[in-house]
This record gives structure tokens, sequence and C-alpha cells, in this order.
């Protein structure tokens, strides 16, 4: 019974040895794992810090904001608000000539029909040349106005395209919320930069922010507007871009900006106290600067080159570590065939 004993002891001593170093090579197989992790964390953290840095554009960029003694319209920066100021001009044009010409047509009855050089009033009730021009005139008119109107509002509301770069704005008592989904770019907030700040950088008071939102020129923008708590409208005029911010519903333009520069807008919707103190800054930029901007708020470029090394890291990472861990397997197997030659010894010096 003794030599019984004796012999499972024998068997049991060399498992557990063999168990522990089994186990040794597991362990080093989770390191190649953690390392894996930090290199690929490593290499985004390199990519980020090799993009050149982005610089805000200065007060001598400002190009959309309200001037002091202004009577028309602000300059127009986007395709669809060149055809809306060329309208506008044409429909003032319209309404001078015809104001002149109703003026004209007043002055003369009330100096050609006065008492004095026509004592006897005419008894005329009707005229058929008359009545027939003072009618389709006006609906010539009008028509002409339609054409071009409804061809504006088709401009302003059609679909943009599937590369359009999509920006999400949510409006809030009383700041603006922007959000770049496609690029990776979370929520961030815009609030009005302080009076005395502004005007010692030398930017506009009241319209200034401490987050501009920053989108590429000559490049589709997908706006979409919507509010968290009360009705809001994001408006900047220079860009003949107005929508509004409803709770619970996302609105949706296309707005191509066509020009380098600074636009300024403001809420055009009452939503509170401080309906006055949540202004809007657009800063439009060259493509390459905005991918740079993307890349200091931590987005991503999708298949650009700047994010190719990003990518290629982790690739060769990974096979390492796929190598590592078949190396490992293979090891850990390895006593296992061999744990089963002293359990068969052990179980023949029992018999």
């Amino acid at each position: 019974m003794a030599m019984v004993w004796t012999a499972a002891v024998l068997a049991l001593v060399p498992g557990a040895a063999l168990a522990q170093d089994a186990a040794a090579p597991a362990d080093a197989a989770a390191a190649p794992a953690e390392g894996a992790v930090t290199a690929v964390e490593g290499a985004a953290t390199a990519v980020a810090e090799a993009a050149p840095a982005y610089t805000p554009l200065g007060p001598d960029m400002i190009k959309g904001q309200p001037v002091d003694g202004r009577l028309d319209l602000q300059p127009q920066f986007s395709a669809v608000g060149d055809y809306a100021f060329g309208l506008h001009v044409g429909l003032v044009w319209v309404m001078g000539i015809i104001s002149v010409f109703v003026l004209g047509l007043l002055l003369y009855v009330m100096v050609r029909y006065r008492k004095g050089a026509n004592p006897t009033p005419s008894k005329t009730t009707h005229n058929t040349t008359i009545e027939v021009v003072w009618t389709l005139v006006p609906v010539l008119i009008l028509v002409g106005i339609a054409i071009p109107s409804i061809s504006l509002i088709s401009k302003q509301y059609a679909p943009p395209p599937e590369d359009a770069v999509t920006v999400k704005i949510t409006g809030y008592q009383w700041n603006w919320g922007y959000e770049f989904p496609d690029q990776g770019i979370p929520e961030f907030i815009a609030n009005m930069m302080p009076v005395e700040d502004a005007k010692a950088a030398g930017l506009p008071a009241l319209l200034e922010v401490d987050n501009r939102l920053v989108v590429p020129v000559d490049t589709p923008l997908r706006i979409q507007v919507t509010a968290a708590d009360v009705i809001h409208s994001w408006a900047v005029p220079a860009l003949w871009f107005k929508l509004d911010a409803v709770p619970g519903r996302l609105n949706e333009k296309q707005l191509t900006i066509t020009e380098p520069g600074i636009y300024y807008g403001q809420c055009s919707e009452l939503c509170g106290i401080k309906h006055a103190y949540m202004p809007i800054a657009v800063e439009a930029v060259e493509r390459e600067q905005w991918e740079r901007w993307v890349l200091s708020k931590g987005g991503s470029l999708g298949g650009t080159d700047e994010a190719a090394p990003a990518a290629a890291a982790p690739a060769g990472v990974d096979e390492a570590a796929a190598a590592t861990a078949t190396t490992t397997t293979t090891t850990a197997a390895t006593p296992t065939s061999t744990q089963a030659a002293p359990a068969a010894g052990a179980t023949a010096a029992a018999e």
C-alpha cells in the first residue's frame, strides 16, 4: 500500500511542475497583446502630434458682419447667396420703377385735371384698352418675379451630395453645439466671447465666440439643425443661410462657401432672456487647413493620406501579436503531451 501512495505522489509532483511551466507562456502571450494595444495608441498619438498645428484666422479675414450705416444686404459668399442677391437687386429696381411710374401718374392727374385747368370734368367711365393694359402688365410683372423666386427656393433646399461634409448643430439656451459625425469629432460648445477679450483681440464684441465652427471652402456642407430645449434659428446673413432649430426635429439644408473668411450670425428666433447673447461664428478655410483642424480636434480623415500611418502601425502590430500567440499556443501544448508519460508510469507502478 505504501508503494501505491509513493507512486501516486511521484506522478502528481511532475504534473504540477509542468502546469506551472505551461502557465508561464500564457502570461508571456498576454504581454505582447498589451504591447500591441499600447503600440496602436502610440501610433495614433504620433500621427496627431506629427500633423501641422492649426492656426485660427485673424481679424483681417472677417468678411461677414454688420456694419454701421450700411443700407444694403451684406456681401454674399455662397452660390445661393449670389443668386439671391442678384434677385434682390432686380426686385429693388422693379419696385423703384413702379413707384416712380405711379407717382408720375398721380402728379400728372393732379395737374392736368385740376379744377382750374379742367372746369368741365369728363364723364368717361370705361376704356377697354387701358383696362386690358393695367391688367396684363401687373400679371406679367408678377410672373417675371415668380420664376426666379421659385428657382431660388429650389436652390436653397436642393439635397446635398453624398460626399458632403455633415455638420450637426444643436441650439441650447444660450449657446450652440457643433458636431462632425463623419470625422468622429464629438460635440463642442460655442459660447459668446467676453466683450473685453473680443475687443482686446480686435474682434467684434457680442459676435465673436470661444469655439468657431471651422468648415472647408468650395465643399458642399450638409447642415443639420435641431434644438434641445426651445426653438432657435441658426442664421448667417453673409452666407444667405437661415434654418430653424426645433426640438425633436432635424432640419437640413445644403451650404457651399466660396471664399475663406470669418462670417458672423446670431440666433434669429426669440428663445429666452439671453437670446441676444448666442452669436454664431463660421470660419471657412481651405481644405488642407480644415483637415489640420480636424486632426487637432482628435478627428479622423477617413481614407486620406494623413490617416494611412495610423492604419499601418496597428496592422504590423496585429501581425506580430498573432505570431506570438501562435508560438505561445504551440509551447503550451507541448507540456500536455509530456504530462501523459508520468501519469502512465504511475499507473504501471501502482499495478
